[in-house]
Formats: structure tokens, sequence, C-alpha cells
């Protein structure tokens, strides 16, 4: 059953997870969920559940990279007191980093992106420290180590969200070593999400830039 009161109690209704439901299913969701007005926010959902959604949701629109589809069904109002900004460590890590940055705008905040900026080449972050330090809060996307968070929670006075992504070889373990690392972190500041859920990072941001 769809939870129509999640908006009053949450700011933001149910978010579909497409993984795993077929695309009837889904689109019995969302059509609930216009019904009411809602915007719709789908995660998980593969491209030929997309293509056959797409056909009854014209106006949805499915990012491929991060396999997240939107429908927004009326001006998204801008909540948010600043700029959220989503960074990754590799170019990799971009569909993580896509699927939080979408969840963001669409809960009305102000989104940047700093790409490819992991610390195998700290200068290319550095270089980008007025960008740091003006985000209100920032998501930090890195897989293989998971250095990244605590390197950023060390240069900003801020709310740093670590995502640990599945990225990396044998002893990364699917993104397990980057979770314990940024777990770990000793900079004060930085909290940490599941394994490549750029939904939950995206979220937790936008709760704080209401604040």
């Amino acid at each position: 059953r769809i939870d129509h009161h999640r908006t009053l109690r949450r700011g933001f209704p149910e978010v579909i997870w497409g993984e795993g439901k077929t695309a009837s299913q889904v689109l019995s969701i969302m059509s609930q969920l216009d019904d009411k007005g809602h915007h719709i926010l789908v995660t998980r959902l593969d491209a030929k559940k997309a293509k056959a959604i797409q056909k009854v949701f014209q106006k949805s629109q499915y990012y491929p990279r991060s396999k997240v589809l939107t429908q927004v069904n009326h001006p998204v109002e801008m909540v948010g007191k600043g700029t959220i900004l989503v960074i990754t460590a590799g170019t990799t890590d971009i569909p993580v980093a896509e699927e939080a940055a979408v969840t963001a705008q669409l809960m009305g905040n102000p989104v940047e992106t700093l790409f490819d900026v992991g610390v195998a080449g700290i200068h290319r972050l550095l270089s980008e420290r007025e960008r740091l330090e003006t985000a209100r809060v920032l998501i930090v996307v890195a897989g293989m180590e998971g250095a990244l968070p605590s390197v950023v929670g060390g240069l900003v006075n801020r709310p740093v969200i670590a995502v640990p992504t599945s990225i990396g070889y044998g002893t990364s373990f699917g993104g397990v070593t980057a979770l314990l690392a940024m777990l770990n972190s000793c900079a004060s500041g930085v909290a940490v999400v599941n394994i490549d859920n750029g939904f939950g990072a995206g979220y937790v941001a936008s709760l704080i830039n209401r604040m």
C-alpha cells in the first residue's frame, strides 16, 4: 500500500525501488502517486523497464547512467538553504553520485557537482577550495580505499556525507573496504551511508539543507 501521508511527515513522497519489481508493478505505484499530484522518483530501474514506463508516463525523465527515473508534476519548490555539492573520487563513481544529485534536486535543493578529484591527484581537489567552502552540505562518493571523504572533512566546516561505492579491485570487497575506511574517518563531521546508496545520501543532505 502507498504511504500517501509521507509527504506530510517527511516533506517528500514515497520513493519507488525499481529493482526486483516488474514494469507493471512500478507503473501501478507511479499511477497512485501521480493521482495525488506527487513528484515521482524511481531508483534502480533498468533501461528495459524504463522504456515501458515512459510509454505511459511520457513526461518522465530517465537517467540511464544512474538508473533513476523522475516525473515532475509541478514546479519544484526550492526549500534548501544553500548548495549541496556532490563530489566523486573517480569517473566510475559518477552513477552513484548522479543518483544523489537527482534525488537532492527533486527534493528542492540547488545542486552542483565536482567529479574526478580523488586523492591520487589531490591538486585537483585543492584547486576547488572555494567551491568546497561555500557549499552548505557536501556528498563525497568514493570507492577503492575510500579516502576522499576524510580529506574533504578535514578541509571544511560543513556536514560531509560519505558514500562508499563498490568500485575497486579484489580486496575492496565490493565496497566494504571503503565503507570501513569512511566509518573510521578521523575527520569530525563525516557521516556515512550504505554502499552505493546515492539516494540515501541525497535524501539526508536535503534534510540537513532545510534546517
